[in-house]
């Protein structure tokens, strides 16, 4: 029989190993202690703080990394290491480095640079033995600049046969002796530099070959053919 009163449900007792309920929990803090919070929920009061550190610390990383990608070019005043091909042998990687070292600290391009002379490989290019300064030399490869000789890996005969009097023309102007370079730049390829060549007697290399009917003049780009009915 309904008598109109509230039943009172009865009160769960502590457990005996020490752990608090979440009612006596409430009631010890005080009327504030949100009593249908899960324990999650409380252990993060406030879920949006992190996202705000996260909003606040983005366009920092963005910036930093704007930083980072405009500083990759300077490798090439920082003298870095460029990577070298996977096939590239030790000697090549070597080669390669040597002759960026030494276009890059010629200098003014007036200035002439002592060389030793190796070998002709054709008759637009040696080897030379580079005194920069005293005390520092290094080999590499010379492209004679503004000019372009027959190749001895020719298409015909005539070709091999003016590249092997090309090749005899340099060998005995760079025979006169004191043999310097200037205006040494880079080349297409690595392990040589391009750059003006100077004898005792010749003051630029590339125009006597010119003059010889040796070599043709050359700035870059499609070089034609040597054989007879090859495009000039």
């Amino acid at each position: 029989m309904a008598t109109g009163k509230t039943r009172a449900s009865p009160r769960i007792s502590e457990p005996e190993f020490g752990f608090v309920s979440q009612d006596s929990l409430a009631d010890s803090v005080g009327p504030g202690y949100p009593r249908n919070m899960y324990p999650f929920a409380r252990m993060n009061t406030y879920p949006g703080t992190w996202r705000r550190r996260v909003s606040v610390a983005l366009p920092w990383l963005f910036v930093l990394g704007m930083v980072a990608a405009t500083m990759l070019p300077l490798r090439q005043w920082m003298h870095w290491p460029v990577p070298a091909s996977t096939g590239s042998s030790p000697a090549q990687i070597q080669a390669a480095r040597d002759s960026e070292l030494i276009w890059k600290r010629a200098g003014n391009p007036d200035l002439r640079h002592p060389v030793d002379v190796i070998r002709t490989i054709d008759g637009d290019t040696f080897e030379a033995r580079v005194h920069l300064w005293p005390g520092l030399e290094m080999k590499t490869r010379v492209r004679l600049r503004g000019i372009d000789a027959p190749e001895l890996k020719a298409s015909c005969p005539q070709e091999l046969r003016m590249a092997e009097a090309a090749g005899e023309a340099l060998r005995g102007l760079l025979g006169e002796g004191d043999v310097a370079i200037y205006n040494i730049g880079p080349d297409k390829y690595g392990g040589r530099v391009v750059a003006d060549a100077a004898t005792r007697r010749t003051g630029n290399v590339s125009a006597a070959l010119l003059a010889a009917g040796h070599a043709r003049s050359y700035s870059g780009g499609h070089r034609s053919g040597w054989c007879a009915g090859a495009s000039q």
